[in-house]
């Protein structure tokens, strides 16, 4: 049965921040992750999970100015230094202390006056000097196609765009987190699309939400418990993300994963 790893930024938004953990291991996860752990000390998340037994699956790395309407710096050429003072400052350090082996790092919006060659050399050397950096540590770098309704120019979006970037990387610690949510919006096909990467071993992540309004996953036009048992026939071992936005309250949403989990037990 698939890993599930709950969103701590869109799930249990009905408590404050560190109550949110005790929330989710109550509800029977194992792991969680969200976006952005910086606001909170390492050692008082780090306390967290290791109270409720959890795992930290995944968090961002700093993205610029999130409020502002910022979404990542690793294909902004005049960014290049803060880029690289927060990954190694701020990103870093919270997965030493979190014991986390998975860093997202956003690639960033595009400028319209920035020739797109250009955002590209500059987020391949970003990402792979990122990954030469974790690797000391175990860090997995994950980079993540967004689909561009939800984040008009977006520097990746598509699944094959992650794919040919990271062969051309050659980092072994780059992966692709694989969200179902934005690559049913961009493509669509999704069983075949993750027969044809899971056994690459190039994703390390996988994210999931209803679609097209990103609530829980047994709303909308894909069937996720038909996913979930080809992700496991597939061997893939990483986790999955519940990264979607309940329509109300985190635990009255939760049947979706207590039917599967039911379907699964049957013999």
């Amino acid at each position: 049965m698939p890993r599930f790893a709950a969103n701590l930024s869109m799930m249990y938004t009905e408590h404050g921040f560190v109550e949110r953990f005790a929330a989710a291991a109550a509800d029977g996860f194992d792991a969680v992750e969200y976006l952005f752990p910086y606001a909170v000390p390492a050692d008082v998340l780090a306390a967290q999970l290791q109270a409720h037994g959890l795992t930290q699956a995944l968090f961002n790395a700093p993205p610029g100015d999130f409020d502002a309407g910022e979404r990542g710096l690793a294909c902004l050429p005049d960014r290049v230094q803060e880029f690289r003072d927060a990954f190694t400052q701020r990103a870093l350090p919270y997965a030493r202390a979190l014991n986390c082996q998975r860093v997202h790092v956003m690639a960033g919006l595009v400028p319209a006056d920035l020739p797109p060659q250009t955002a590209r050399a500059c987020y391949l050397d970003n990402i792979s000097w990122a990954a030469r950096q974790a690797a000391g540590q175990g860090v997995n770098i994950q980079i993540e196609p967004i689909n561009p309704r939800d984040m008009p120019g977006y520097f990746l979006s598509r699944q094959d765009q992650a794919h040919a970037l990271i062969i051309e990387m050659g980092q072994p610690n780059v992966q692709v987190q694989m969200d179902l949510y934005h690559c049913q919006i961009v493509e669509g096909d999704l069983a075949m699309k993750l027969r044809q990467y899971l056994p690459t071993g190039r994703v390390g992540h996988i994210q999931i939400a209803g679609v097209p309004q990103r609530h829980e996953p047994d709303l909308g036009e894909v069937n996720f418990p038909y996913l979930f048992d080809l992700i496991d026939e597939l061997g893939y071992g990483g986790f999955v993300g519940c990264e979607y936005r309940p329509r109300a309250g985190t635990s009255a949403g939760l049947g979706w994963l207590q039917r599967y989990r039911a379907h699964r037990a049957q013999p």
